[in-house]
């Protein structure tokens, strides 16, 4: 998916693809190389100016287009996707570091209009060099050097940050032709390279520029850079996929060999996070400086960082093909690569991000303003008269309060706010905004706890829509008031995921069916009152053909439960053997040969709800590590700012889909992407935490919970498929790779 996901920012990203391919295509860049590092402006910069792409997020005021800076972010997506040459990315940088000072500052308009009107720029940050500002009299002097900067000799200015006597920032203006700037040879071979030296260079007070803030400008540079980060990799998943398409080895396109397959599908998982924390990074700039500082960090670990290493695997993917120069996947490489050196070392941005989320949180609420006001206030009243009331009874499951039961849980329940996206009864109807407004209110009151379908909310779907009404108003009201329990007969010993492989059998008998057969993996199973079952009802038909979807009494004759103790010592899951299990004609659900399709509706049943991303802190231990003084500390620090914007990228992926959705979008393939992005970081958080507390891990149980969590890890990782698995289904499903 491209950063754009309005209509119009997805047709302003297809035009800069259209301009590139029509003035800068990639052969005519590569006879430019020479003239690009000696920073000539391409010959189509003024086509591209008047086209006004260069100056989408300028104020109409100053010429502009009037636009935010995500529309900005999808203009350098889809020109570096394209790998459009020059000195895009810098000006466009310039221009909404300049934009942060805020209205009404002439220098500021001034540079803004001769923007607008195509001049090209770039920033030099203090921090990338050593320039030194003295006072003067009616302005101030400027000696020292700027560090490598990009786009440097290609300006026609250079907005520069130095450092005063009293260590504040002094930002101004400096025109390009008046100053030294040395020639480098540049990484990137689509855009110039120079260092700025100044010697003694005055500064007069109009060229001042006051107002800008040295960690804004840093973030804007970085949030940019991460959109120009999530093009290169556009470009690499859509190269990469067209390869395993068409390249044959052994008589077979090399897109069926599993191997390949996975790696192409990390690399689209890792794209995809990518383009969410850009995105999220451009869209936070406007935001309080926390949030701007807290996004623009996790754009910096997830988008421009990672990018080398991963166009990197997809130029091995390539083979020898693509280590060649006539080869195009080494231009995205090097670009890559340039971009993520333009930030700083990384672990300045991870150390950042841990230091700021022992404090502060990410907010991704999806604003919704004052829309649907009378929705609201009835759930606000409803939920109101539910903080008066409190449930009485613990789950069987456990101590957890979402599934506890009781006088609360029953007026949600009755209410239809159990799975509010249900049809009535069950149900509200709730459109995607309404459930927003359900989770709105629900967050508002920290002190009332969601109740949960637990693995019901799977299972009762194909009741509504296969079930008779008797059977519905026997088992759907019950259940979600808690009073019923639920688990799921899928998987067999020989069967595993591939549900097509079932050998559990239901013969039909007078007035039902009779099942034998031995389900495992079964999670609740001594707890639960009724379970829903896969069995083969007829033989001879193709696999995915021949399974009915039965609903059993998990205490009728015959059913047999032995639990399965786990490596943490508790029975999780369990085997169910069933001998000659009576289930009656209706609970059949559907006709006899219609459970495939059931269970794959089972299974793909999703809330439009944000929280359902990564919704639950497993960085508890790490977080309490990194308040603790000491030699690992910093360590500690840098690696909760890995785990938190790896998490943070995971929302900002289901916030998209959100708006997607809201805005009334098909769904599209973030689920997927989200399972398997979840299992990785949940790997990632326990073995940070594990490499890190040390001693903590010799014992099971410990302050903070080390070894505790991490035994229950891999019911996680192997619910509900493998990342593996996953992994099969972005390759083949999303991704378009041929099956053997």
């Amino acid at each position: 998916m491209p950063i754009g996901l309005t209509p119009e920012q997805l047709q302003l990203e297809d035009a800069v693809g259209r301009f590139a391919a029509r003035h800068a295509a990639v052969d005519q860049t590569r006879g430019s190389f020479d003239a690009l590092a000696d920073g000539t402006l391409p010959k189509w910069w003024n086509d591209l100016v008047a086209q006004g792409f260069h100056a989408v997020h300028l104020p109409e005021s100053v010429g502009g287009q009037g636009g935010s800076l995500a529309d900005a972010g999808c203009v350098i997506e889809a020109a570096a996707t394209a790998l459009l040459p020059g000195p895009l990315l810098p000006t466009v940088i310039t221009g909404a570091v300049v934009l942060s000072i805020g209205p009404n500052v002439p220098a500021a308009d001034k540079l803004l209009s001769d923007l607008a009107a195509g001049g090209t720029a770039t920033v030099a940050l203090p921090e990338t060099g050593n320039l030194r500002a003295t006072a003067t009299d009616g302005g101030w002097r400027v000696t020292g050097s700027s560090g490598d900067v990009l786009g440097v000799r290609s300006a026609d200015v250079i907005l520069a940050g130095a450092k005063r006597d009293d260590d504040e920032t002094l930002w101004f203006v400096v025109d390009a032709a008046t100053a030294s700037v040395e020639a480098r040879d540049g990484t990137d071979l689509t855009i110039d390279v120079g260092v700025l030296h100044l010697d003694g260079h005055d500064v007069p007070d109009a060229l001042v520029l006051n107002g800008i803030n040295d960690d804004a400008a840093a973030d804007i540079a970085v949030a940019l850079s991460a959109c120009a980060s999530a093009g290169t990799l556009r470009w690499a998943v859509d190269a990469v996929t067209a390869h395993l398409r068409t390249r044959e080895q052994f008589g077979k396109p090399i897109g069926t060999f599993q191997a390949l397959q996975h790696e192409a599908a990390m690399l689209l998982v890792n794209s995809e996070l990518a383009t969410a924390a850009a995105w999220d990074a451009v869209r936070a700039v406007d935001e309080a400086p926390e949030q701007r500082q807290l996004a623009a960090a996790a754009a910096a670990v997830m988008a421009v960082a990672p990018a080398p290493e991963l166009l990197l695997d997809a130029l091995t993917m390539f083979g020898a093909i693509g280590f060649t120069w006539e080869h195009d996947v080494h231009l995205y490489w090097r670009r890559a690569t340039s971009l993520a050196a333009s930030m700083g070392p990384i672990t300045k941005w991870s150390r950042r991000l841990g230091e700021l989320s022992q404090t502060h949180v990410r907010d991704m609420t999806v604003k919704l303003g004052d829309a649907e006001a009378d929705f609201r206030a009835r759930i606000a009243a409803l939920l109101d008269q539910a903080l008066e009331l409190v449930n009485d009874k613990p789950s069987p499951l456990g101590d957890y309060d979402h599934l506890a039961s009781g006088p609360q849980r029953t007026l949600i329940a009755d209410a239809g706010l159990m799975a509010p996206h249900w049809p009535r009864p069950w149900g509200v109807d709730a459109t995607p905004l309404q459930q927003l407004i359900i989770d709105d209110e629900f967050g508002k009151r920290p002190d009332l706890v969601r109740p949960s379908l637990n693995i019901a909310e799977w299972i009762l779907p194909s009741l509504i829509t296969s079930g008779s009404e008797e059977v519905q108003q026997q088992l759907i009201p019950p259940t979600q008031r808690g009073e019923l329990l639920w688990c799921q007969l899928f998987s067999e010993p020989g069967a595993g995921s591939d549900l097509a492989a079932l050998s559990t059998r239901a013969v039909k008998v007078d007035g039902g069916w009779r099942i034998n057969g031995h389900k495992i993996w079964t999670s609740s199973a001594q707890y639960a009152d009724y379970g829903a079952l896969l069995a083969r009802t007829d033989p001879d038909a193709p696999k995915h053909k021949g399974i009915g979807y039965f609903i059993i009494d998990m205490r009728a004759d015959g059913v047999e439960i032995q639990p399965i103790k786990t490596a943490d010592r508790d029975p999780h899951f369990n085997e169910v053997f069933l001998a000659d299990v009576f289930v009656p004609d209706e609970m059949l659900l559907g006709g006899p040969t219609d459970g495939w399709s059931l269970a794959i509706a089972t299974m793909a049943q999703e809330r439009v709800a944000i929280g359902a991303y990564v919704n639950i802190d497993r960085a508890g231990a790490l977080r309490t590590l990194a308040a603790q003084e000491g030699p690992d500390q910093d360590a500690v620090v840098r690696a909760l700012g890995e785990l938190d914007a790896y998490t943070n990228a995971i929302k900002a992926l289901g916030v998209r889909e959100t708006i997607r959705l809201l805005d009334g979008q098909s769904a599209g393939p973030a689920s997927s992407i989200a399972k398997v992005a979840t299992s990785i970081m949940l790997r990632r958080t326990f073995k940070a935490t594990l490499e890190l507390a040390g001693p903590l891990a010799i014992v099971e149980r410990s302050e903070p919970a080390v070894v505790e969590p991490y035994l229950r890890l891999p019911a996680e990782l192997i619910g509900g498929g493998t990342r593996q698995i996953q992994l099969n289904i972005i390759a083949q499903m999303i991704m378009g790779l041929p099956r053997k």
